[in-house]
């Protein structure tokens, strides 16, 4: 590897964390192939994370120069006069960063689990408490299903090994048997799919760049395409129509972080999607063509050159 695979890489990262997911998530075609493009955004945020660390290694190549049998023939410092002290204080600057890059993912990752799943399990406990499951619910009585006792309409659910369901009983005050349907089938789509795993991914790897390169919307789009996905398989479940007025009557509907509400801020867009057109193979073909090509061809670039310096390392040794 050499300073421009390291350049190439570098930037490639700062396009895949900031400028490409702007544009993306102005887009519209994601709507009608919702699937796709998730997969879509993952090979975005993949991709991103690996070229950040394939800058850095390049760059670490560069600071610790191997000699023919692959070992490194200097230390980092050895290196100032035959790159130049502007030139190696750069170097140093972006590798840091990438380990930095590294750590504040790997700390995110888990720092998103561990809360995530502890105000889950404190959550579940409180539902599980304070259930008030009637017979005169016949949704209410499948094992997974919660009910509260609040007046407003509240459906969300909890993911997790021992998954929940929660309706309000005004929930089944406002909708028929169809709407109520169309809810626990888009509960459990989120369930089935663990939708939430996805979530936390791109949470911990929007916390890991630094804000001046990482895009604000990336997330949001995420959490709306996870919700259109779901309400794909309520509306094969029950009907759109069913759905959409389940959507509306829970729009203001709260949910405690960790969770995921069938209503929110995106109803709108939900509704107006489900009398829009329907799904086009043509776009999902091309964002899935999309995303192999995003993820194979930074792979391959980076895996080539460092198994060679592996062999030849390793040869050396025998």
């Amino acid at each position: 590897m050499n300073a421009t695979t390291a350049l190439v890489f570098g930037v490639l990262a700062l396009l895949l964390a900031g400028p490409v997911p702007a544009i993306l998530s102005r887009a519209k075609w994601p709507f009608r192939a919702p699937r796709a493009a998730l997969v879509l955004w993952q090979a975005i945020a993949l991709a991103a994370v690996l070229s950040a660390f394939s800058s850095g290694l390049a760059i670490a190549s560069q600071l610790l120069v191997p000699g023919p049998d692959g070992r490194p023939t200097t230390a980092p410092t050895a290196e100032i006069d035959a790159l130049g002290l502007p030139l190696w204080l750069l170097y140093v600057v972006v590798f840091a960063l990438t380990l930095l890059v590294g750590a504040k993912l790997i700390f995110a990752i888990v720092q998103v689990g561990f809360r995530t799943r502890r105000r889950r399990a404190r959550h579940r406990m409180l539902v599980d408490l304070l259930d008030q499951c009637d017979s005169q619910y016949p949704h209410a009585l499948s094992p997974d299903v919660r009910v509260i006792d609040a007046t407003e309409p509240i459906a969300y659910c909890l993911p997790g090994l021992r998954q929940r369901v929660v309706l309000s009983q005004g929930t089944f005050t406002n909708l028929g048997d169809a709407e109520i349907k169309a809810i626990l089938s888009h509960e459990r789509s989120h369930l089935r799919a663990r939708h939430d795993l996805v979530l936390e991914a791109f949470t911990a790897v929007n916390a890991a760049f630094p804000t001046i390169v990482r895009s604000k919307s990336a997330l949001g789009s995420v959490q709306l395409l996870v919700e259109m996905l779901a309400d794909d398989s309520a509306v094969r479940a029950s009907s759109p129509t069913a759905l959409a007025r389940a959507l509306v009557t829970c729009s203001g509907s709260t949910a405690p972080r960790g969770a995921m509400a069938v209503g929110g801020p995106s109803t709108l867009i939900r509704v107006q999607r489900l009398a829009a057109d329907g799904p086009d193979r043509r776009i999902a073909v091309a964002a899935y063509v999309a995303s192999a090509a995003i993820l194979v061809i930074p792979t391959v670039a980076v895996a080539v050159p460092w198994l060679v310096e592996l062999s030849r390392l390793f040869g050396s040794s025998h």
